[in-house]
């Protein structure tokens, strides 16, 4: 396993290590073990799996009060992963970052809880999985607009597919002003 640090504090992309054969391969996706060794000591209390088709759009979600921190890969297809520093007491408030997750790079991020999360799908369909820090409750959610101007992300989609709750949520400027 290798990991890579990014610009935003705590966000760690996972090159996961493959072992490949004429049958296919196997990977380990998690190892409480080496993810400690490695300064990721969350104890994952969810499993989500999500199937989308292309030019969906999905985020960027966040819980407000018990907020997760997620473990995110992509098992088939292609997925733009999105990921926004909402502390605004943080160096890196309003930066984002974006990592392609596609199926045949064996890529994880490691998203502290914290942050906004959102992702789309840039191959025909997509499955995308995520181990969380805390339980999703629906009175807990909050989200930044995926399309919010004074963030810019490029979502590389052309005619995205957005749920109506996703199309209603905050700027992040509204966000920050409450």
């Amino acid at each position: 396993m290798k990991i890579k640090e990014t610009n935003l504090k705590g966000v760690l992309v996972i090159e996961n290590e493959v072992f490949s054969d004429n049958r296919g391969f196997f990977k380990e996706t998690y190892n409480k073990e080496r993810f400690h060794d490695h300064g990721i000591s969350f104890n994952f209390v969810q499993d989500n799996f999500s199937f989308s088709s292309k030019n969906v759009v999905r985020g960027l979600h966040f819980q407000k009060r018990n907020p997760q921190g997620k473990l995110v890969w992509c098992p088939y297809g292609s997925v733009l992963d999105i990921i926004l520093d909402i502390n605004p007491a943080s160096d890196t408030f309003g930066q984002h970052i974006s990592v392609e997750l596609l199926d045949q790079k064996h890529l994880s991020v490691w998203i502290p809880p914290g942050y906004a999360h959102g992702f789309s799908v840039i191959s025909d369909s997509a499955m995308f999985c995520y181990k969380c820090t805390e339980l999703y409750d629906p009175n807990d959610e909050d989200g930044i607009i995926w399309n919010d101007k004074d963030i810019g992300i490029d979502w590389r989609v052309d005619e995205p597919l957005i749920s109506s709750k996703d199309s209603n949520f905050q700027t992040l400027k509204d966000y920050q002003n409450k």
